[in-house]
């Protein structure tokens, strides 16, 4: 497929879709997985357990990214994955008893900020880039959708609905939560020229996927002159039709004794006790529009009114108004960085997200501290991203996520042109 301008916008080219195919013996639930960050030890140990070809062998493979594009490799020569022989996009559908996703899979157009068109609301840890990065490399693929947003209620959606409404899925998975997964192909010249002119003069937000989509850039300024590299695989969801979650990202610092980290917070912060137990605790956070909760040694701290001179010295000066009343640039600039004295990345602060619990549990596992927080807002998020601004790292978890294995990418399967 060839003719793309980026000039003209928001892009979304269509694929030669990587699937699994029947002969990997298995049924889709068990071969496909959530995105790579989202996976903690124990669900990695699940995952591969479930089958010898579940895509996580290849999304998380213990750094050794060498193999992990062998294995790809391996696995499309013995046809446990097949290439589809034209380029496509796909309709993807994700459907629970109470909740319906509904969106476009293809290559979308990489773009620089400046443009925006693609607006990114959210810094990265370099760390995460970088093993991105190298697997890209090794694999010469993108194994995983990132997740874009945009108001959209045109044609291109309409087309959504209409062909998942009316037409028998290409595949179709149940996980073993029962949540549903469903894709059909778009491939006629009438429906790839419709969503082409629906999305022309539009932008997107990345909603998930900064890392990836920072390597996707990284990956594109190595090479010379324009092809496959300048699109990377994407998952494109009308917010208007299908609005996103929004969620929390709670911080675990390991190294951090809570009784310590309390007695720093003071300086800065009125320290109240909401309670004994995980739910009365959250209840109180949710009602402190500023709180922050402070978790570990079987207790809960919430921390709420934090100082203005603090808060002033402790973050940048050029940041708005706006971006400065985030709770986790809050965190991030006067606790984190301040008064605990921690320079933040993937070590010192671990994350997890959505799941307070969960955070609670690691935290008393490794020790730690373990600080609660309220999700932000999506018109929030938005507004800093229009107005060129990010949040602190890991300070959103939109959903819901696309399910990794249902649609790869094959860089030397796309032949674009500019």
């Amino acid at each position: 497929m060839d003719g793309f301008d980026l000039r003209e916008g928001l892009v979304l080219a269509p694929v030669h879709g990587v699937r699994f195919t029947a002969s990997a013996g298995a049924c889709l639930a068990d071969v496909t997985c959530p995105p790579y960050d989202l996976i903690d030890e124990e669900d990695l140990a699940r995952l591969r357990a479930a089958d010898s070809h579940n895509i996580v062998r290849i999304t998380l493979p213990d750094g050794d990214h060498a193999a992990a594009g062998e294995l790809l490799r391996s696995w499309l020569s013995s046809d446990v994955l097949g290439v589809d022989p034209s380029p496509a996009l796909y309709v993807y559908e994700r459907r629970t008893s109470g909740d319906v996703q509904r969106g476009l899979i293809g290559a979308v157009g990489l773009r620089d900020e400046s443009e925006g068109v693609i607006l990114p609301h959210e810094d990265v840890y370099p760390g995460p880039v970088q093993d991105r990065l190298a697997l890209m490399e090794a694999t010469g693929a993108h194994l995983e959708p990132i997740f874009l947003t945009y108001e959209g209620g045109g044609s291109a959606s309409d087309l959504v609905d209409a062909t998942a409404d009316g037409a028998a899925p290409l595949v179709e998975a149940v996980s073993a939560a029962g949540t549903r997964y469903r894709l059909w192909r778009l491939d006629d010249a009438a429906s790839l020229g419709a969503v082409a002119t629906d999305l022309r003069g539009r932008r997107a937000l990345i909603a998930d996927g900064h890392h990836r989509y920072a390597a996707y850039r990284a990956y594109q300024a190595r090479r010379e002159g324009p092809g496959p590299w300048d699109f990377g695989l994407a998952l494109l969801v009308d917010a208007l039709r299908y609005p996103p979650r929004l969620g929390a990202i709670h911080r675990v610092l390991p190294g951090l004794d809570p009784l310590e980290a309390v007695e720093k917070a003071r300086a800065a912060f009125a320290v109240a006790s909401p309670g004994t137990d995980l739910d009365t605790a959250l209840a109180a956070l949710e009602k402190a529009s500023d709180g922050l909760l402070v978790a570990g040694a079987g207790r809960f701290w919430l921390l709420t009114d934090p100082d203005p001179a603090r808060v002033a010295a402790a973050l940048p000066a050029a940041r708005s108004a706006r971006w400065k009343a985030l709770n986790t640039a809050v965190l991030d600039g006067l606790l984190v960085r301040g008064l605990w004295g921690i320079t933040p990345d993937e070590h010192t602060v671990q994350v997890v997200h959505d799941d307070a619990a969960h955070a609670v549990d690691r935290a008393a596992s490794l020790g730690g501290t373990a600080v609660i927080l309220n999700p932000l807002t999506v018109p929030g998020v938005t507004a800093l991203a229009a107005e060129g601004e990010r949040v602190p790292r890991k300070s959103t978890s939109f959903g819901p996520k696309p399910r990794t294995g249902l649609v790869m990418r094959l860089l030397e399967a796309d032949a674009f042109t500019l």
